[in-house]
């Protein structure tokens, strides 16, 4: 998330396999607090530079489909990040698309009705409440 004269953005990538839009997000690494985990997701994914909230903003439910055709439903914790740069340069820069969006914007593109809600709880909370208009 970043702060703009107009109110919070924050930043969304394309998914690797179904390009649907989507936050920064990983599964849980041994040796990794999950804010630790969450920060290296937000380099290697977006190239986010920042400073990691420690309280869970939030949780998500999203359906992840499996090399083997499975389905699965992982829930997310969502940590809020204070971005301070994006390199241009990252991991996964090749394989994804980024941008900013106003926390509504994000919400319209997004599939998953609990980060629907997160994005707009984001909006709520950090102000912006104009950008709340339907679409």
């Amino acid at each position: 998330m970043r702060s703009q004269a107009d109110g919070p953005e924050v930043l969304m990538i394309t998914t690797r396999d179904t390009r649907r839009w989507m936050i920064p997000k990983g599964w849980p690494i041994d040796g990794l607090t999950p804010q630790e985990v969450a920060e290296r997701e937000a380099w290697e994914e977006a190239g986010v530079v920042g400073k990691v909230k420690r309280k869970v903003f939030g949780e998500f439910r999203y359906v992840k489909i499996l090399s083997d055709g499975r389905e699965i439903e992982p829930l997310v914790s969502v940590y809020l990040i204070k971005v301070r740069r994006r390199k241009k340069r990252f991991p996964e820069m090749a394989e994804r698309n980024v941008i900013w969006m106003k926390p509504a914007e994000a919400a319209r593109h997004v599939r998953e009705p609990e980060l629907r809600k997160l994005l707009l709880a984001v909006a709520r909370r950090f102000g912006g409440h104009h950008d709340l208009s339907p679409s």
